[in-house]
């Protein structure tokens, strides 16, 4: 998910205001704001062709990145896929309209224990359609390390001082910590996150780089041994690079749901929940997975899925088992964000 940054998303979606869209599209258009990277561009100009709509299309490079723009109204979006507790968040400040689940008849696609999920951030199902899933996990140089790793332990080892890439993200890098230390990710105990601050603090000068998605070319690079990865990236570089392995370690973490939400500011929602349907159908979605290696809820996608290693993937597709040592993000609320970032931004002024 390589993500533009806010100032620089601003810039680029003002100047596809300013410079519009050259070709009339009889039926208007839809401004699409997205993780980068996180779509086959082809489905884009597929969805313009098939419905004769425009797509603007701007990106993301975190949740706490998208979210201040889309509150202050300075852009209006008609649809957006943040992450599960961002969706709680956005629901909370009452940003979001329901989906109008006639006009999305695709949905039946989605499998019901990813909607039976999603139900922690989005009760009802009413707001936000899953588009994709995954887990957060530590990929390793299988020939650099010294034992197959399993545990967060080896994100905090003095052994691989600048070797090690770390999430640039205030919720992952801090659910590393506290999932290594015993605590819930979602912990709001002062003790708590203060322990977890002062353990990334100690890890700070064994980091090379703070990192999102350039992990992935660094790794696949061998410019490090050990990173911090989203579990689609990690399908990716595995097949780039087959010294390289994935693990949830055993101390548990992340899983997660990204899904598409429809703000109540939106300015052409007829055509939102056209994008979403479209984003259902099983043939994108294969495509959508087959060009991303994100994980997929669409059941059609899954079962069209030709390649065996991918479709009996453990990172694609983890075991239950596998899934019950993770936890899903949960909303905090303002006043816990606050700490969050607070500790985050000390953890950062050691680098």
């Amino acid at each position: 998910m390589k993500r533009k940054g806010l100032l620089i998303g601003l810039f680029v979606l003002m100047m596809l205001f300013v410079t519009g869209c050259g070709k009339k599209y009889a039926n208007g258009e839809v401004y699409v704001y997205n993780w980068g990277e996180y779509i086959d561009e082809d489905v884009i100009e597929m969805f313009e062709e098939e419905y004769d709509i425009k797509v603007i299309y701007n990106e993301f490079e975190t949740n706490e990145d998208m979210y201040p723009l889309v509150e202050s109204g300075a852009v209006k979006y008609d649809v957006i896929c943040p992450s599960d507790y961002m969706v709680s968040k956005m629901l909370e400040k009452d940003l979001l309209q329901e989906i109008d689940k006639s006009a999305v008849p695709n949905l039946k696609n989605i499998d019901p224990e990813y909607l039976k999920s999603a139900e922690t951030f989005d009760p009802g199902n009413k707001y936000c359609v899953p588009y994709c899933w995954g887990t957060m996990g530590i990929l390793y140089d299988k020939t650099k390390v010294t034992a197959p790793i399993d545990s967060w332990s080896a994100i905090f080892d003095p052994q691989y001082k600048g070797e090690i890439l770390m999430m640039d993200s205030v919720r992952d890098a801090f659910a590393a910590a506290l999932r290594y230390l015993g605590y819930s990710l979602n912990s709001k105990d002062e003790k708590e996150l203060e322990a977890a601050k002062k353990l990334l603090q100690e890890q700070n000068p064994l980091v090379q780089a703070y990192v999102v998605d350039q992990v992935r070319d660094k790794m696949i690079g061998g410019e490090a041994i050990l990173g911090v990865i989203y579990s689609g990236e990690a399908i990716y570089v595995k097949r780039e690079n087959p010294n390289l392995e994935y693990v949830i370690p055993k101390e548990g973490s992340n899983v997660w749901i990204d899904g598409w939400v429809v703000p109540k500011n939106a300015p052409n929602t007829e055509n939102a929940m056209k994008w979403i349907n479209f984003m259902c159908r099983g043939d994108i979605a294969l495509k959508n997975f087959e060009a991303i290696t994100y994980s997929t809820p669409n059941t059609v996608a899954r079962e069209m899925i030709e390649d065996e290693d991918i479709k009996y993937s453990l990172v694609a597709f983890p075991t239950t088992e596998m899934l019950n040592r993770c936890e899903a993000f949960v909303y905090l609320g303002e006043a816990t964000d606050e700490v969050y970032m607070k500790k985050w931004n000390e953890v950062k002024m050691e680098k």
